[in-house]
């Protein structure tokens, strides 16, 4: 029986589930709309796929490395419950180690991917919602390279609550990208050096502080001089090389480095840019109750 777009329309509408499984369903049941609907509630996707308008703003980040190859990925869940569950953090091993090996350019090509088992990344996940019973998404990651005369430096917070990787040049001393990476999660700056600053954007921050600075009555022949000390210290609060090193604040980071030098790092804080629902549990129970 040939499968019409309207009979895959129709049997999306029934159980919320993607395109293509509905395509995949009818398929296999020769068109059979009930025998259709069967299968994916048998295979837990019409389940799954109900979950799609939820929030999933908690997860994980998780942070893997092979050889000269590591990625960093975030997962998101409902629930912080779920985060802490073993089939969870299972799934952010497994979709770490296939990252890695299949080493994807977009998101989108990571969800299409094939997986060792035959099924795509992004079916992989929904099984896993399935069994988990809660909205999970692959959210983002990124895949790095380093030579053999770099480190990787690898640093999970509160369980993976934020996780960065970073990649340090002219060392194999993984305890120092390690405390690079570390620093980065504390402090979260957002260049390497002061001249990855554009040019724009420094400005912007000197007319800021020089219309402060008059405002505050100061002498104008003062004020260029007072502007650029205050704006060492805007470069200091978002250029990593500029900060107090977070383990022993006498020192910038520079210093800590000696020779080796940070090529790139990247930072994820679980649920960053996510607007979370706000529940109230009190009312939602009061209006069980009144029911």
């Amino acid at each position: 029986m040939a499968i019409t777009a309207q009979l895959v329309k129709e049997l999306r509408q029934k159980t919320g589930a993607g395109m293509m499984d509905c395509k995949k369903a009818l398929t296999e049941t020769d068109g059979d709309m009930d025998k259709a609907v069967d299968l994916l509630r048998e295979k837990g996707i019409a389940k799954a796929a109900k979950k799609a308008d939820r929030i999933a703003a908690e997860g994980s980040t998780i942070i893997k490395a092979d050889g000269n190859a590591a990625v960093i990925l975030e997962v998101n869940s409902e629930t912080d419950f779920v985060a802490k569950n073993e089939g969870f953090k299972e799934l952010l091993s497994t979709l770490a180690d296939h990252l890695i090996a299949s080493k994807p350019s977009t998101l989108e090509d990571a969800l299409a991917s094939k997986m060792s088992n035959g099924s795509t990344v992004e079916e992989y996940i929904t099984s896993a919602m399935a069994r988990i019973g809660e909205k999970l998404t692959l959210r983002r990651f990124e895949l790095l390279t380093k030579d053999d005369n770099s480190a990787f430096g690898a640093y999970l917070h509160m369980g993976g609550r934020i996780g960065v990787l970073s990649v340090v040049s002219g060392t194999t001393d993984e305890d120092l990208a390690k405390d690079i990476a570390m620093h980065v999660a504390a402090v979260n700056p957002r260049y390497i050096s002061r001249d990855q600053v554009s040019e724009e954007e420094a400005n912007h921050e000197r007319e800021i502080l020089t219309q402060q600075a008059l405002q505050e009555g100061k002498p104008e022949n003062i004020v260029a001089k007072m502007v650029e000390g205050r704006l060492n210290k805007f470069f200091e609060e978002i250029c990593l090389l500029d900060q107090p090193f977070v383990k022993n604040p006498d020192e910038k980071v520079k210093k800590v480095l000696g020779n080796a030098k940070v090529e790139t790092f990247v930072r994820y804080e679980v649920g960053e840019g996510i607007e979370k629902r706000q529940d109230n549990f009190a009312e939602e129970v009061m209006s069980q109750v009144k029911k």
